[in-house]
């Protein structure tokens, strides 16, 4: 006799439940934990990761990750508009540089924007943080640009007409009703886009840094270098847990509060 529907969802749940406590059991029982404790979790090596660990590497990787995110933001909203536009041409160019950016690999990016544009065109982006902060806004305003564009087309076409009902421009009406509306329902994937790029900002020590603007992941590359143990990568994985997770529960605060409204 078959099992009921019922019964096979309990059995499904049982086994979802049971085969990773297993598995875990499994790891508890047979890792040599000592040999881990040395390798990854040395109080005295993290301890002297400390306090520039903090001051220089996290502080450098807030500062690219807020360019890169404002600079994307901005390039973002100007390709929506565009492929929002009935100018053609506009719908194409936004169109091209969004698949381009989306198919090449954020490294990629940055080795262009950092090596190959100043080689060909004889011009350095200024600033410290220039060139990796244009880089990633490069990237992530070809993402970014997709999502305000569905924010956009979210809001009821009822409000754009009631602002020209009004005696409002489209112009303004898009800046002072639709746009306004648009970020509220785009804000946690735009929040979600932030936390991808704090990410990313690991890679851009493929340009080169300094003992000023080093970020946090590559300055625990190189204690790990130094130290000949993983401890370092350990604190940097719970530096950016430390910056990360607050933002995505924000996210998804504002999501399900977006929800109960709509």
């Amino acid at each position: 006799m078959g099992l009921t529907r019922r019964q096979r969802a309990r059995l499904g749940r049982t086994l979802a439940i049971a085969l990773p406590a297993a598995v875990a059991a499994l790891v508890a029982v047979t890792a040599d934990w000592g040999h881990i404790q040395d390798a990854f979790f040395q109080p005295d090596v993290a301890a002297d990761l400390f306090p520039r660990i903090v001051t220089v590497g996290v502080k450098n990787t807030l500062i690219i990750t807020s360019m890169a995110f404002v600079g994307g933001l901005a390039i973002g909203v100007v390709l929506a508009l565009m492929r929002l536009s009935s100018i053609r041409p506009y719908r194409w160019l936004a169109a091209a540089y969004i698949e381009v950016f989306r198919g090449i690999p954020a490294l990629v990016t940055l080795i262009l924007v950092g090596f190959a544009v100043p080689i060909a065109l004889g011009y350095r982006i200024p600033g410290r943080y220039g060139a990796a902060g244009a880089g990633l806004a490069i990237v992530a305003g070809a993402y970014m640009a997709e999502t305000i564009r569905a924010g956009i087309q979210a809001v009821p076409k009822g409000q754009s007409e009631a602002a020209r009902s009004l005696g409002m421009t489209p112009f303004r009406a898009l800046v002072s009703i639709v746009i306004p509306q648009a970020f509220r329902i785009v804000i946690p994937p735009l929040t979600n886009e932030l936390v991808l790029l704090l990410k990313d900002s690991s890679l851009v020590y493929v340009l080169g840094t300094t003992a000023e603007t080093i970020e946090l992941s590559k300055l625990g590359r190189d204690a790990v270098s130094k130290s000949f143990n993983g401890t370092p990568i350990t604190v940097v994985a719970v530096l950016y847990l430390l910056i990360t997770l607050p933002l995505t529960q924000i996210a998804s605060r504002l999501e399900r509060r977006g929800a109960r409204s709509r």
